[in-house]
């Protein structure tokens, strides 16, 4: 399995994820041909920058509303496609005025979508036209791109539109975009899915994001980073703020992240065959404005690497026929697994403390399980890795019946592990009267002298007790 890794110390927007591709080996010249494809009148830029003293890669999206800056904070940047470069324009403003100072985050973009909800009031006429939702949809739909890259995008900006949405009160037909940030969002986002497509990722993991501290000055007044449209769109990702009062994460990069599926864990066991470094607008002091890549296959290509929920608890005033009863109910939920220790509390006391095993998106369910039936008034939850071989079921007959052998292999195809069936055992030993260890013995045997007899491999008889 071909995984991409985002480790977003400094968080993440779109010209730093675009960076990050072309730097991990994605062909800058695919992108320039997938920005073209788009007729939006807009081009990418690509040169090379330090931050903190690392090599990384800046991509700037180019419109004709760009006037070249200087570069005070890139001094010696190289720029290997024209002198000139803009800073990214994203429709994260709460409305659409030019006549304003605009404040600028630590990636070089605006801090907030020009994203105008104009239900129930007309656009102030002195400002540039706006683009609705329905109609970049259409620019992607008539791009001349692959259909995996146009479903992609459209979602990203489908996502995006509801968040706008939500935070304005108004129907999602009625959010419309600036018209340079929603150029500059469409080559974004569509370059981006088209980058990913190229470097052939099979799934998506990131770090907990850095999304920086502050404030941020929109429509509304001075707000709070992260902004609200980021906000809604991280929706339950894990995040921190760290280093120095910024906006580090912004609503372009959420999205990108919503569009990606991505998943939320430490970096796993993997083998590294790529990485890369896209770099933020600015040099920022004490921490590198950086986003990094790394892309690989699991430790383990054929082994299967999942994201693992682990909730605990401890209760000190409940029974142990409650507890067990919780348990189960827990096992129904979904619970992969449902374990209980006793443990030694404050005071003396003598607790137990519930472990749940779960996939991510059942903790919600589970947590509210444990509240519900259980006296504890607090829990805590983390991600980790589970890392599992490769597993296949097999029926064997015995003489009181078929019970099911679950066997794991080894990425080489050998055998690691072969079981019989706990419940088929426990239901057929119950229904003939026979102890349930004879029943899995039996049922090993028939197994064992299967593959013998497939790989032409004689098999030394065990012995009842073995």
């Amino acid at each position: 399995m071909r995984i991409g890794y985002l480790e977003c110390f400094s968080g993440i927007s779109g010209d730093m994820l675009l960076g990050a591709l072309v730097d991990a080996g994605v062909s800058f010249t695919s992108l320039a041909e997938t920005a073209a494809a788009l007729n939006v009148g807009a081009r990418l830029e690509m040169r090379s920058v330090t931050r903190g003293g690392l090599a990384a890669t800046k991509v700037d999206v180019i419109t004709p509303e760009h006037a070249p800056h200087e570069h005070a904070a890139d001094s010696g940047d190289a720029h290997e496609h024209g002198a000139e470069h803009g800073h990214e324009h994203h429709p994260h403003h709460d409305h659409p005025h030019h006549d304003h100072p605009h404040s600028h985050d630590a990636h070089g973009e605006h801090s907030h979508e020009h994203a105008a909800a104009t239900a129930g009031h007309e656009l102030p006429h002195t400002h540039a036209p706006h683009r609705s939702l329905s109609e970049i949809l259409r620019i992607i739909r008539e791009a001349d791109l692959s259909p995996t890259v146009k479903a992609k995008a459209a979602r990203a900006f489908q996502l995006l539109g509801e968040a706008e949405a939500a935070i304005h009160c108004v129907p999602v037909e009625s959010v419309h975009f600036h018209e340079v940030g929603a150029v500059d969002t469409i080559v974004d986002i569509v370059c981006t899915a088209a980058g990913c497509e190229a470097l052939g990722v099979d799934r998506w993991l990131a770090s907990p994001l850095n999304v920086g501290s502050g404030t941020v000055v929109c429509q509304h007044g001075t707000l709070p980073v992260p902004a609200p449209a980021t906000l809604a769109l991280l929706g339950d990702a894990p995040v921190y703020a760290d280093g120095p009062p910024m906006e580090r994460v912004t609503p372009t990069g959420a999205t990108l992240l919503r569009m990606l599926e991505v998943r939320y864990m430490p970096l796993p066991a993997m083998r590294v065959r790529a990485s890369g470094y896209g770099a933020g607008g600015r040099e920022t002091p004490g921490q590198p404005n950086l986003l990094r890549l790394l892309v690989g296959a699991s430790a383990e290509d054929e082994n299967e690497i999942e994201s693992m929920a682990v909730i605990e608890t401890v209760v000190d005033d409940s029974t142990p026929q409650v507890l067990a009863y919780v348990s189960e109910l827990l096992l129904e939920a979904g619970a992969w697994d449902v374990y209980r220790v006793a443990v030694q509390m404050k005071k003396g006391r003598t607790g137990t403390q519930m472990t749940v095993l779960c996939r991510p998106d059942k903790v919600g369910e589970l947590r509210d399980v444990l509240f519900r039936e259980t006296t504890t008034i607090g829990l805590h939850w983390r991600l980790e890795n589970k890392i599992a071989l490769k597993r296949e079921f097999r029926r064997v007959t015995t003489p009181w019946g078929e019970v099911g052998i679950k066997i794991a292999r080894w990425p080489s195809g050998k055998v690691a592990n072969a079981s019989p069936e706990y419940e088929d055992c426990r239901g057929l030993a119950t229904l003939n009267s026979v102890p349930l260890k004879q029943v899995m013995q039996q049922a090993m045997q028939v197994y064992l002298a299967t593959e013998a007899a497939a790989s032409e491999v004689p098999v030394t008889e065990q012995k009842e007790g073995n």
